[in-house]
């Protein structure tokens, strides 16, 4: 069962283990698949690996949605770097996770999927680099859930690891945030075809998915984005035009993602936690030694630049860089000339 092999790339390479994976929180999954890609060539040394992590309803294919940071002398140089993204455990687009079929019962996993953390998919990847027989990554990067992944990378694997550059992201999920995903999940499970998780593939709770994507993009962008492309314009009879942007993006993200797998990752943002037994939140923060560089957005306000101003004030060897667009949360695939410029600056020092 997976109603969404057509967003997956041709490209897209696999693998496959029949090692179980025992997740932070308990579960255990009896084998693995990854879906990723890859972009350039790996050296003689096996060092010039670029990492990204991609956000919440992304896919190993980051050349499609971040497409502009892909350039000869850009963030991502094909002709330079060994270019690697995977799709995150739990996802939809080719990783195990609620679509999978289970080993145990020969049905997917649906709401029985193991409910995973952040620590989950950053080890998930690890088994990846391990198996293409790669020891060292030169730069991890990545935004809002992406963005928790490398800074866990930092965590997990700091002798795999030489440098993060998280974007958008905290060290760990806010009050804030946390109702944010919770209303959203509530939209989903108030669907009447929601089915406790166990709804068939061509009756999806569609309408609660799509209204938990409509919340999620008050939270993307901004009060002066909304203003500036919308206003109080109407189309269409008595629509206003943001009411219209909501209801397409909504549409767009039923056509290509699954619920059970937005509610898995959004409870594994909640989770995020960089001091989850690892003792006071400060003081871990201040034992990372990796370069850190932090992208904050200025007009984020669903990880507002003080969550990032935090990080850099405890991380010894960090920098703080500010994104000052007015397009919210999303500004990182928005203004990607600058973050492009920002990145490869980064892997050039």
């Amino acid at each position: 069962m997976n109603a969404y092999k057509g967003h997956i790339s041709d490209k897209t390479k696999f693998f496959e283990t029949d090692e179980p994976f025992i997740c932070e929180l308990g579960g255990t999954l009896p084998s693995l698949c990854i879906a990723y890609r890859t972009w350039g060539n790996l050296n003689e040394r096996r060092d010039n690996v670029v990492l990204i992590c991609h956000a919440l309803t992304g896919s190993a294919d980051a050349d499609g949605w971040w497409d502009g940071m892909f350039s000869k002398g850009g963030a991502f140089d094909e002709t330079s770097d060994f270019i690697i993204c995977s799709n995150v455990l739990g996802s939809c687009y080719g990783t195990t996770g609620p679509l999978s079929a289970n080993p145990l019962t020969g049905r997917h996993y649906g709401p029985d999927f193991p409910p995973i953390t952040i620590r989950d998919m950053v080890h998930a990847q690890r088994r990846l680099l391990a198996s293409l027989g790669i020891d060292k990554v030169k730069l991890a990067v990545g935004a809002s859930l992406g963005g928790m992944q490398v800074l866990e990378w930092g965590f997990l694997y700091p002798e795999v690891v030489d440098a993060l550059m998280p974007m958008g992201a905290s060290g760990r999920h806010s009050a804030w945030c946390i109702a944010q995903s919770e209303a959203q999940r509530q939209a989903i499970y108030a669907d009447r075809d929601w089915n406790f998780g166990w709804y068939s593939e061509d009756l999806p709770p569609a309408k609660g998915l799509a209204a938990a994507r409509m919340m999620a993009m008050c939270t993307y962008r901004s009060f002066e984005n909304f203003q500036t492309r919308f206003g109080r314009e109407i189309q269409k009879g008595s629509t206003f035009k943001a009411e219209s942007y909501l209801h397409h993006q909504g549409r767009k993200l039923v056509e290509r993602f699954d619920a059970n797998t937005y509610v898995i990752l959004t409870k594994a943002m909640d989770n995020h936690d960089l001091a989850r037994g690892r003792g006071v939140y400060e003081e871990v923060l201040a034992s990372m030694k990796l370069p850190v560089e932090i992208l904050s957005i200025y007009s984020d306000v669903l990880y507002p630049r003080e969550e990032q101003e935090e990080l850099a004030r405890y991380m010894p060897n960090s920098r703080l860089l500010y994104l000052h667009e007015p397009y919210g949360h999303d500004a990182f695939l928005i203004d990607v000339e600058t973050v492009s410029r920002m990145v490869r600056e980064f892997l050039d020092r």
